[in-house]
Formats: C-alpha cells, structure tokens, sequence
C-alpha cells in the first residue's frame, strides 16, 4: 500500500511533535502556513514539515488530516474542512466531549471518513512517548495504528464508537489537571503562613503525591490557556452525564488567572504563586 500524504492542523507544540512521528510511516506531512504565527512556522522547520500556502491546497493532496488545535476553534476549523469537502480520514484528537465530536462528525461525514481522538502524555520528544487513543470505523482507525507504527506515538484503537476516546482524554485530564490546580493552591496557602517548605517536605514522604512535585507549579502556569478550556470540556461531560461539573469548573476559573503567562518558559514558582494571588 502506498504511503499517505498527512496534513495537520495546526502545528502547535503537541501538533507538530506528532505530524513529525506521523512523517515516519507518510509520503510526506504538510501544514498550512497563511494565518500561523512565526512559532508555528519554526517548530513545523524544526520538525521537517512541508508548508503549503492555502487550506484547499492542504485537503486535495491529504489521504489523512489530524487536527491537533485549542479545544474552542476546533468546530470552526472542522466547518472550514467540510466546506472544502474533504474526503478522507479526518482524525480529530482535540481535547473536546464526545457531544461535540458528535457534532463534527456530522460536518463532515457526508465526504470524510471521521476518527475521535485523544492524546495522552506529554509531546514525543525527549523520549517521551504519548499515546493516540482512537475510535471510529475500523478501516480508519487501523490506518491510524500504521502510520504510527514504530514511533514515539502509541495508537490504541478503543473500538468503533465515536466519542470513546475524547471520553478516555477527558476523563484523565478532569483528574490530572485539576490535581495541579490543587497543588498550586495548597502551596500558595502554606507560604502564606511561612510553612510551604514543610508542606513539601511532609508531602515528599509520599511518593505518589504530587505535592512533593512544587516545581511543576509554574509548568501547569504556562500551560494554563491550554488546560482551562480541556477542563470546561471535561466539566461539559460530567454535566451531560448528570454528574457534578463545579469541581472542573472551579479549576478552570483558577487557571484563567495565569492566561497571561502563555507558554512562558521562565517563570518561576514565586512568580506563578504571586500571579495566581492576584486576580
């Protein structure tokens, strides 16, 4: 069987990580440069993307397209592929419910052919190995597992339902995520009473405690624009499932306090500690 030409939208550092492991099993991996910023343009350079000019250009030449974006635009840019009536695998792997899946699916059903899923883990480099859950028809899905074959990516198909991975990807994050929150805040009351050092050395007798892990504070800060909205979608579906979404919410308000500190490598815990106390 051929190699297939992959597209991603958009190559982000998650984005661009993966279309780079995709690249491995695929012809080539494009991405469309009109409206990316220049970190986008030097991230898909460093990870040997090819660049094309329009949209269109992108879905005539794609056998598949992974679409790897903010959780908020991940509608509009699906509309945007349906309306260039794109016809073949469309993996969509946002940090979306299953409800919107749903939704997207209907989009573009009537030409693509539409894979739900889910990343777990942290981007592939250094090491790192995340995996793409996947679920949807089961043509789809295996070509999924072979143009991850052998890389850092690991593709598990969950079987043929749509929603069942983004379910699975919601699911750990509700946990993941909002457990950093809670480290943040722990810490910040505890420096407010001179004992945060105490609190981390009590927390360090507990291996699987991520209180012992107080760096990571300022991690969860720079990624905050990104996980605020995973937690909303999170919080979407416990309330669609009759469960309580106050907690992810909560979390969700906590981190729209360190929007401004996009990606920003540098900060501090101080920094990020002092942020979240001032709203």
């Amino acid at each position: 069987m051929a190699k297939p030409t992959v597209g991603i939208l958009h190559p982000g550092s998650m984005g661009a990580a993966v279309a780079a492991c995709a690249a491995t099993n695929a012809a080539t991996v494009l991405w469309c440069e009109t409206g990316r910023s220049t970190a986008s343009a030097a991230r898909a350079a460093e990870f040997g993307l090819t660049p094309v000019v329009e949209l269109a250009e992108l879905l005539d030449r794609s056998d598949i397209v992974i679409s790897l974006c903010p959780p908020a635009v991940a509608e509009d840019l699906a509309r945007d592929v349906a309306a260039h009536r794109f016809a073949g695998v469309y993996v969509e792997a946002n940090a979306i419910n299953p409800e919107r899946v749903q939704r997207i699916a209907a989009l573009l059903e009537t030409a693509a052919t539409v894979v739900d899923g889910g990343v777990v883990g942290s981007p592939p480099v250094g090491g790192k190995s995340p995996t793409l859950y996947v679920s949807g028809p089961a043509d789809a899905t295996a070509r999924v597992e072979v143009l991850f074959a052998n890389t850092a990516v690991q593709a598990v198909v969950l079987g043929t339902e749509l929603g069942k991975a983004s379910a699975l990807k919601l699911s750990y994050a509700s946990f993941q995520k909002t457990s950093r929150v809670l480290v943040a805040l722990a810490i910040g009351m505890a420096r407010e009473h001179g004992v945060d050092q105490e609190l981390i050395d009590v927390a360090s007798r507990r291996t699987d405690s991520y209180l012992s892990e107080p760096q990571y504070v300022a991690k969860t800060a720079a990624r905050a624009w990104r996980w605020g909205p995973e937690l909303e979608e999170a919080a979407d579906t416990l309330e669609a499932a009759g469960l309580p979404p106050e907690m992810l919410r909560a979390a969700a308000s906590t981190l729209a306090r360190w929007h401004e500190v996009k990606d920003d490598s540098e900060l501090t815990l101080t920094d990020a500690l002092d942020r979240l106390a001032k709203p």
